[in-house]
């Protein structure tokens, strides 16, 4: 269901202001008016962009420095306008409709950090921002609000067309109450800290008492199993582009509880690469993994490391999915999930041959500072760091007399970042930055060496020259014999075993470079 529209008024109040250039030139050259306040409208006109102030638009400056800007009737009626039951009030007192509102607030969160004086963070606590995205989101019949101005590409279509359907406006609102909610959520935290006199060690991260805050996305298809029930909830304090719990559904079955899980595994792994890449997974682990020059050359190598496994599996792009790809997985496999920041039009209507493949878009991937990983267990949970896996070479330790090529330590690197989303004890083999054959949820290491051999060989897989990663140490020399029989000219491996004399010797017997991080990846 969609609703024609004619569009003519944006209002746009942004404290960040990424892509407000694009999106402004968008509803430029549709003929729609920009209504801004101060800040916003100077920051256009600097880059050449027309716009009508709020402040005259309303016939009323901004004053208190700043305190008041937006608060006014002819503002707030022309975004809670019901269009069919309010148009004699808006005639009668000659108001104009808005029919979209484009916001974002005052960086609370950031300012906090920066300033020590109580006066100026409070200064910042945003007041107009939320009414009018609250408004907006109130009449998302009528009126299109954004609050992530990277879900651009969710309103271009509904811009150059003058219309939307009723689910992509009601999916914008949902964000956008979600947004307003964890804003009052830090605002509140930070009241609630001013006023909490126990002292904390500097080091201890973790909170006294955890108090969660999750709201219902969706209901799944079912849970691991199609007996039981389950659930998809959200975390209400962060909205972030580029994740599964912000994705849009394009087409597609209901999602199951397996279908979320695993796709989130795959999405979080293909960030880890800055080239174009695709990460297929399978029950809960990636069996296939490349970063090439293309997606359409990452996909053909990511199915190809293992196409037994990859049959039903989900699939991940960290760029635009394209109609080449698009029809190559459609010829190649089946597939219960697709997930990429964007996808071309053509791709979908290719993908609309195949209606049950759930079809998903999470919008630009961004660099997320994750602080703490929670886990479920009876009457219990517990919490970690998230395991950060930056690469910094200066913390490896090249330990065997062959040191690796620069392509060995590419190899070396990029299997490395697959092993941290294996579930353990985790192998890894890889050449030309595509995973040949994965052994993972072994109960020994050595099992998971011979099941990646086995695999290997099982494949057809040509490993001479191969590179392994390891997500813990060898405690025996027998992973390194294992691993050497099959022609693996690089080892990359955490280090730390009692035995790590033994290892590296091994190692130099095969002419094996290895590499120590000096760090784990367990991930159980």
């Amino acid at each position: 269901m969609s609703f024609k529209k004619n569009i003519k008024n944006a209002l746009i109040s942004v404290s960040d202001k990424k892509n407000l250039l694009k999106i402004a030139k968008i509803l430029l050259a549709r003929k729609i008016n920009l209504l801004t306040t101060n800040g916003t409208g100077n920051f256009l006109k600097k880059n050449n962009i027309p716009i009508i102030r709020i402040s005259d638009y309303v016939n009323f400056p901004e004053i208190m420095n700043g305190r008041l800007k937006t608060l006014h009737p002819k503002i707030m009626a022309g975004i809670l306008s019901r269009r069919e039951k309010d148009q004699k009030t808006m005639m009668l007192y000659n108001l104009s409709e808005i029919d979209i509102v484009i916001v974002n607030f005052y960086p609370f969160e950031k300012i906090k950090k920066e300033k020590n004086n109580i006066d100026e963070i409070i200064e910042n606590i945003d007041i107009g921002g939320p009414t009018l995205v609250r408004a907006a989101a109130k009449n998302y019949k009528n009126v299109i609000v954004l609050v992530d101005l990277s879900d651009l590409e969710l309103i271009t279509d509904a811009i150059k067309n003058d219309q939307m359907c009723i689910k992509k406006r009601f999916f914008l609102a949902k964000k956008a109450f979600e947004y307003t909610s964890n804003y009052e959520k830090i605002i509140s935290n930070y009241f609630t800290k001013m006023t909490n006199f126990q002292k904390k060690l500097k080091d201890d991260i973790f909170p006294n008492e955890i108090k969660l805050n999750f709201i219902k996305k969706q209901n799944l298809r079912y849970g691991e199993n199609q007996h039981q029930k389950s659930s998809f909830y959200v975390n209400k304090s962060i909205l972030q582009s580029g994740t599964i719990s912000s994705s849009y559904q394009q087409q597609g079955k209901n999602l199951s509880y397996n279908n979320v899980s695993d796709a989130d595994i795959a999405l979080e792994c293909v960030k880890e690469f800055f080239n174009p890449a695709c990460v297929i997974v399978k029950h809960g682990n990636p069996c296939g993994v490349s970063e090439g020059n293309s997606i359409f050359e990452s996909y053909l190598s990511a199915y190809n490391a293992d196409p037994v496994s990859s049959f039903g599996g989900i699939i991940a792009f960290n760029d635009t999915l394209d109609f080449l790809t698009t029809q190559e997985i459609i010829k190649k496999q089946f597939v219960e999930v697709i997930i990429a920041p964007k996808i071309n039009i053509d791709a979908l209507k290719e993908l609309e041959k195949k209606p049950n493949i759930r079809i998903l878009t999470c919008g630009k991937i961004k660099k997320i500072n994750k602080e703490l990983d929670f886990k479920r267990i009876t009457n219990g949970m517990l919490i970690q760091e998230y395991d950060h896996s930056e690469i910094n070479l200066k913390k490896f330790s090249f330990v065997t007399k062959r040191i690796p090529t620069s392509k060995e330590l590419k190899d070396a690197i990029f299997c490395w970042k697959v092993s941290k989303f294996v579930k353990s004890n985790a192998i890894v083999y890889g050449l030309n930055q595509t995973t040949i054959s994965i052994g993972a949820g072994q109960t020994s290491r050595i099992d998971a060496t011979n099941l990646a051999n086995f695999k290997a060989k099982n494949r057809k897989k040509n490993t001479i020259g191969a590179v392994m990663a390891s997500d813990a140490f060898f405690p025996f020399r027998d992973g390194i014999d294992s691993a050497a029989s099959i022609g693996i000219n690089c080892i990359i491996q955490p280090g730390g075993s009692i035995n790590d004399q033994e290892i590296i010797q091994a190692a130099n017997e095969y002419k094996i470079a290895m590499i120590f991080t000096n760090k784990r990846h367990f991930k159980h």
